[in-house]
């Protein structure tokens, strides 16, 4: 077993000293001679940090070029990769790297590191290999081999997550398979395990994830949260296996109130194939709500001037003072057609400016402002990839030109929830193009040409 009290210091140092990169563009492909890398402050706030939307597992971690077209095309923001752990299937990870796993946080993606070590005594499929072993169900001492494999496996899991680049302040995941809750001694083994293998994982700087079925794993340490209060360590956060096809952190194995707010991720469809952008994966499906979820990033455009509505009326020579003109004047001045003061009054001055951008856009000047340029307008600026769970100023954009359009009708929030993924659903459908509710490279052209 390797030490870890050097390594740990050092992976603290860079975690409070390291400097921030920024992320690659959207529709921009990294180069692979030097892909853009993450700081290991990066990467603990994203593994996986503050998030609400959609992830993947799979055994192998996919090759650079899968993950950058499933970045572009997928509704995926997180990727479970299996760092760790003797009883794994995939031990051997050709693809995965500490170079890896920088280049995927750089470009966006959240990590959920997982380690399959020690099964329970009464799990059928293990132990896999010849070389591993499961949890000791030997009662004397209250489980105490138990407890020693639980923090045994811990210090294996931390050294190993640290190699990848991987260090305190991440979230790692103990998966535990599924086994028969009835059988006394293995609970009661497993969930000592599972104690000694929280206290000690804490102890190296990380959150505590478990992963197990809704109907085993998951309700023993949720029966040990309410019926045994303070008798175990108990995981920071949980990811619920249970394969109903609801994309949310619910299961009826387990009440509404444990492990919330932000602590439950749920697995909600078992293996199957999908294919983005012409890259076929085998996956498992989960919905995450973790930490304070996803959260809005302030914009700063336009101080003073609200920019966000329902809906954006057609504007004439005629048309009365209003918020929405003033809106249009501010969105004008920074695209540098306008030039005169935010008044809300749609006169010659602003229907100069307005013709002027309509020509500079291919449109055909007209002293109206319709739809379309409304959509055109609100919707201009980088075409960055962006999704559920995403947060950043091109979501304002993205939601306020989905209203103008007419696709949706809601607030502006910043975040991309479920609302915004509906609307824009709808959208894509309307221009028969790929429905997947991310906003693409191809979604933002059409939406920049008013359409």
């Amino acid at each position: 077993m390797r030490r870890l009290s050097r390594t740990l210091l050092a992976a603290l140092a860079l975690l409070l000293t390291a400097p921030l990169v920024g992320s690659t563009p959207a529709g921009a492909e990294p180069s692979s001679a030097s892909p853009r890398l993450a700081s290991q402050r990066q990467i603990a706030l994203a593994t996986p940090g503050d998030f609400t939307g959609y992830g993947f597992d799979q055994c192998l971690a996919p090759t650079q070029s899968a993950m950058d077209r499933w970045w572009a095309k997928s509704p995926f923001s997180a990727v479970g990769i299996y760092i760790s752990g003797d009883s794994r299937a995939c031990r051997s990870q050709p693809n995965l790297s500490s170079t890896w796993v920088a280049a995927q946080v750089a470009r966006g993606w959240r990590l959920l590191p997982i380690a399959l070590g020690p099964q329970a005594s009464c799990q059928p499929r293990f132990p896999r290999y010849q070389d591993d072993f499961t949890i000791s169900n030997k009662a004397a001492g209250g489980y105490a081999t138990a407890a020693a494999q639980g923090a045994a496996e811990a210090d294996k899991n931390a050294a190993d997550a640290t190699a990848y680049g991987i260090g305190p302040g991440s979230t790692i995941w103990y998966d535990l398979e599924g086994f028969d809750l009835t059988n006394t001694a293995c609970r009661e083994s497993a969930l000592v395990f599972v104690s000694g293998w929280v206290t000690r994982i804490k102890e190296h700087g990380y959150v505590a994830g478990f992963y197990s079925s809704a109907s085993s794993g998951i309700k023993m340490i949720d029966d040990a949260r309410v019926q045994r209060p303070g008798q175990f360590a108990l995981p920071d956060r949980i990811w619920i296996a249970r394969w109903d096809g609801a994309a949310n952190t619910s299961t009826t194995y387990i009440p509404e109130d444990g492990w919330r707010p932000g602590g439950r991720m749920k697995q909600y469809r078992g293996g199957h194939n999908e294919s983005w952008g012409g890259v076929t994966i085998n996956i498992d499906s989960n919905f995450i709500d973790l930490g304070a979820g996803s959260q809005p990033v302030a914009e700063g455009r336009c101080p003073g001037t609200r920019l966000g509505y329902w809906k954006y009326p057609r504007l004439s020579p005629t048309s009365a003072r209003t918020t929405r003109v003033k809106v249009l004047q501010c969105l004008l001045t920074e695209q540098g057609t306008y030039a005169g003061p935010v008044n809300g009054s749609y006169d010659a001055a602003t229907i100069a400016a307005a013709r002027a951008w309509q020509a500079a856009r291919r449109f055909t000047p007209s002293d109206t402002f319709e739809k379309r340029h409304w959509t055109a307008l609100l919707a201009a600026g980088a075409r960055t990839t962006i999704k559920r769970g995403s947060a950043d100023e091109s979501v304002h954009r993205l939601q306020r030109a989905l209203n103008a359009a007419g696709a949706g009708r809601f607030r502006a929030t910043g975040v991309f929830d479920a609302k915004t993924e509906t609307a824009l659903r709808t959208y894509q459908a309307r221009l028969r193009i790929t429905v997947s509710g991310v906003a693409t490279t191809q979604t933002w052209n059409k939406l920049q040409r008013g359409l």
